[in-house]
């Protein structure tokens, strides 16, 4: 008992020490405790006991798939939790003022400091922040911030949610003349090749007693750090009171945020009282105009743009919903290569870091606020679209928390050039959950019931939230993900939108453009069918698709032992699936050529050529591609050249042991090559990281692929088994993955069975201790791997 004080004393030490950056994270050292538990937000509660831990911290992916629990949500349990965290202030912090930002907590947060409350919370997925200042004891002494977190209702929301602080937390200390959360905000109203027309508004606030002559200058730096606008503007501002400071910066032959290349520039904002700096906010600058036209589409920069966008919830299979910025950056990469340009937030706003991302690695953002409004929607507890749900949900919290958590949302979200679009609801006029109509397209698994709220409520609550979002943003676009258009015109509900989204509607495409003139129209959410992206490629005044989903993710899952949906174009993992590479097909601008076969048709497809059970019938050889023609050969002998068609081409051949090729060649006569063959039995295990070393934060992640190859180092798809991973200090195991959904062995287990002779291991430092990590791969049968990883300061 002694040592563990001795720790938690050092703890709280460290933390103090960390207290220097404006907004300095606050995630180290926390205490957890599962269960509710008397007066855990008094400072004297002895919490010695309690588990030890960092933060982001999902706690249900801690637990267990279990039948018992919702199918909804992944089979995995809620419960409540509590966590508390001890810290001290430096004597410089004295007279400024102090604030608490959580970026998000699922859900129904409570938070507390030293005993007096701050507040609740009940959107899992918006960040909100408290002023402790009033709250805090003198610096140097001890302080304790106490939160609770509670959702006892499993069945709360129609995908994996996760249940904590699973997102980053921020301590941020201040001078009390200081820029206020989210307070800048830039524009860049007009672009041409000669000057960007770029406009702030800083807001900041005097908390002090006195009126104060706050100067607020800003200077506008390339990314290598040149000067090459600056400006400044001096007001008077009352105790009490806060202003928007505006400035204008010309800026000087513009380099151009892209898709393709996302240039950024950097905006300093500096707040001084009198000849003394009090504040300084730095935030990314993406130069670019974009807008939708209702019958040329979307442009981007001046040129037509299509949006190839994709669906995705906030899980990353067994991590959980505390994901890393790595496990982030890497799966958007994926997505690139695969050939899409734009993310849609389902259902809800994402952490800090996948905006960050999206502006770095130029993809387009539609920010997403509700997947339901005043009434719940069916969360699955047994089944999916049959059995028994419940309508417990984010509804309950709406009438008085969702003009503030729309507003919320764009106020974060504005100062990132990737975001373009902000939602203000997914489906909420799906025909039965809730809402009924008499024009509402029939779904034949739900039938109407009169005794059903009308849809007609929709359009009586939609102008509210567009204000909340207008209020704090008026320069994006409000839309809906619609999934019931008849009854959305009917209503006025579509014409109240900037843009109108379209989800899984496109045979109403036409009829609506020609009966709506003016109303921009996108897919919002659709299917992989080719169809669907010729409704795109084949109608100038169509600019988007979101294919639903990126990757695969848990909850929406049906029945045991099915813990997640399969919509994803990836897996778990992120080995991609048939459906990306059909949409690597449809969709890269870089020649393109994989792959696979089916045992026979509607068979499930295989990117290998080992033998299937009936292996003496013909199998259908598929290549994707958007190269004109393929050609294919087995062990050397012609079978043909195919043109492709929805960049598809296949055969049908009598599966032979051998090696299987396709070849085509690109416009300026270069021949591409994809190539499967038929392996032989796992002799060993191999382990490749993504990058050999990782940054000693305790956040940082690397990605280890581990697979069971034969003797020629080929991957052997047939011959499963599992593998365990361990890890030395200062490295920890954060998942094992397969991409196998119905693998219900705990999520955070050492050893885990490979699926197509692979697995996927996430690691992250442990601190921030820098040195060497030796990472260890067992299989029964084979030869153990050792991998060894630095990790640097």
């Amino acid at each position: 008992m002694l040592v563990r004080r001795l720790l938690h004393f050092l703890a709280i030490c460290l933390i103090s020490l960390s207290v220097s950056a404006r907004e300095a994270l606050f995630t180290r050292d926390w205490r957890f405790h599962l269960g509710d538990v008397a007066t855990a937000e008094t400072p004297d509660f002895d919490d010695v006991s309690w588990r030890n831990l960092d933060l982001p911290h999902d706690w249900s992916i801690e637990g267990e798939f279990s039948p018992g629990h919702a199918s909804g949500t992944g089979f995995l349990p809620g419960g409540t939790g509590w966590y508390r965290k001890t810290f001290k202030l430096p004597e410089d912090s004295a007279g400024k003022r102090v604030f608490l930002r959580f970026e998000g907590v699922y859900r129904n947060s409570t938070v507390w400091i030293n005993g007096k409350l701050l507040g609740e919370r009940p959107h899992g997925y918006i960040d909100f922040e408290y002023d402790l200042t009033p709250h805090l004891n003198q610096p140097g002494a001890d302080n304790t911030v106490a939160v609770k977190v509670a959702r006892e209702e499993v069945a709360d929301s129609r995908w994996y949610p996760g249940t904590g602080i699973y997102r980053d937390v921020w301590l941020t200390v201040l001078d009390p003349v200081h820029v206020t959360r989210h307070g800048v905000f830039l524009t860049t109203p007009a672009v041409t090749d000669d000057i960007a027309e770029v406009n702030s508004t800083c807001e900041v606030v005097n908390q002090s007693a006195e009126t104060a002559e706050v100067t607020v200058s800003a200077e506008v730096r390339t990314a290598d750090g040149m000067v090459v606008s600056a400006a400044r503007t001096t007001r008077s501002l009352a105790a009490g009171a806060s202003w928007q400071y505006p400035l204008y910066h010309p800026v000087p032959n513009p380099r151009r945020w892209d898709v393709d290349v996302p240039y950024l520039y950097q905006v300093m904002h500096r707040v001084s009282v009198g000849d003394q700096v009090v504040d300084e906010v730095v935030t990314p600058l993406g130069i670019r105009t974009f807008r939708f036209d209702a019958d040329k589409g979307f442009f981007l920069n001046g040129r037509p743009l299509l949006i190839k966008g994709v669906c995705n919830h906030h899980d990353a299979g067994n991590l959980g919903a505390a994901v890393p910025r790595a496990v982030l950056e890497r799966r958007l990469r994926i997505l690139k290569e695969m050939g899409a340009n734009a993310i849609r937030c389902s259902h809800n706003p994402m952490e800090d870091h996948l905006y960050q991302l999206c502006d770095e690695l130029g993809f387009l953002m539609m920010d997403e606020a509700f997947d339901e409004w005043e009434i719940g929607k069916r969360k699955w507890v047994k089944g999916r679209n049959h059995g028994h749900a419940d309508r417990f949900g984010y509804s309950e919290d709406f009438e008085e928390w969702a003009v503030r958590d729309a507003a919320a949302m764009a106020r974060r979200a504005r100062k990132h050039p990737s975001v373009i679009l902000y939602s203000i609801g997914n489906e909420i006029d799906y025909p039965t959950d809730p809402y009924v109509h008499p024009r509402s397209r029939k779904v034949e698994i739900f039938q109407d019931d009169p005794s059903q709220p009308s849809m007609t409520r929709l359009a009586a609550v939609a102008p509210a939230l567009i204000a909340a979002v207008k209020s704090e943003d008026p320069t994006r676009p409000v839309t809906m993900a619609l999934s019931n258009a008849t009854a959305a015109n009917a209503i006025g509900l579509a014409d109240m939108l900037d843009v109108a989204g379209y989800n899984y509607q496109e045979q109403a495409y036409q009829a609506d453009h020609a009966a709506f003139p003016g109303r921009v129209i996108y897919g919002s959410e659709n299917g992989d069918d080719p169809r669907a992206w010729r409704a795109v490629t084949h109608n100038d005044f169509i600019s988007a698709q979101f294919l639903w989903t990126g990757f695969d993710f848990l909850g929406e899952a049906g029945e045991w032992p099915e813990h997640g949906s399969r919509a994803g174009m990836f897996d778990t993992a992120g080995w991609p699936k048939r459906d990306a590479l059909l949409r690597s097909a449809l969709w890269s601008e870089k020649p393109f050529l994989r792959l696979g076969f089916q045992p026979r048709r509607g068979g499930s497809w295989r990117s290998h050529w080992n033998p299937m059970p009936g292996g003496d019938r013909p199998v259908r050889v598929v290549a994707y591609s958007n190269l004109p023609k393929v050609s294919l050969s087995l062990n050397g002998r012609d079978l043909g050249a195919v043109e492709t068609q929805d960049g598809v081409a296949t055969w049908e051949v009598p599966w032979e042991a051998g090696k299987l090729e396709a070849s085509a060649a690109d416009d300026e006569g270069k021949r591409h090559v994809d190539a499967i063959e038929t392996t032989g039995a796992p002799v060993a295990l191999r382990v490749t990281p993504d990058r050999s070393n990782l940054t000693a934060d305790g956040r940082d992640a690397v990605h280890l692929t581990v697979e069971l190859v034969d003797s020629d180092g080929r991957r052997v798809p047939d011959d499963d088994r599992e593998v365990s991973v361990t890890c030395e200090s200062p490295l920890h195991l954060a998942a094992l993955e397969s991409g196998d959904l119905r693998d219900n062995s705990r999520p955070k287990a050492p050893a885990r069975r490979t699926r197509d002779g692979r697995l996927l291991a996430i690691l992250q430092a442990r601190g921030n201790v820098a040195g060497k990590g030796v990472v260890k791969a067992e299989a029964e049968g084979l030869p153990s791997v050792q991998v060894s990883l630095s990790l640097e300061p």
